[in-house]
């Protein structure tokens, strides 16, 4: 198993988790609450946790070959939910 990890910082980290959970709820299995998120995607799971200040984001895949890809889409929808500020991912793999 492949894990990735991002840590966003974001005043809006419950407005994200929140989003980002709402979104792909008609597509995977999603259970959410403020502070944690979770994302059953077809070939990752994705962890969310908010804090005041940040955002923290995990990736789970089975496949090194899905990982960057499980990134991207992560990354990608995170930044159109939070198009008012810029966030930098810096993900960190092991």
């Amino acid at each position: 198993m492949m894990l990735s990890r991002a840590e966003l910082r974001t005043t809006h980290a419950v407005e994200y988790l929140r989003e980002l959970c709402r979104h792909w709820a008609h597509r995977f299995p999603v259970e959410y609450d403020d502070t944690h998120g979770k994302i059953k995607l077809d070939r990752a799971i994705c962890t969310l946790m908010s804090a005041p200040a940040a955002l923290s984001v995990y990736l789970e895949v089975e496949d090194a070959a899905d990982q960057d890809d499980a990134e991207k889409l992560i990354a990608d929808r995170l930044r159109h939910i939070g198009s008012q500020e810029t966030l930098d991912f810096h993900w960190f793999q092991s």
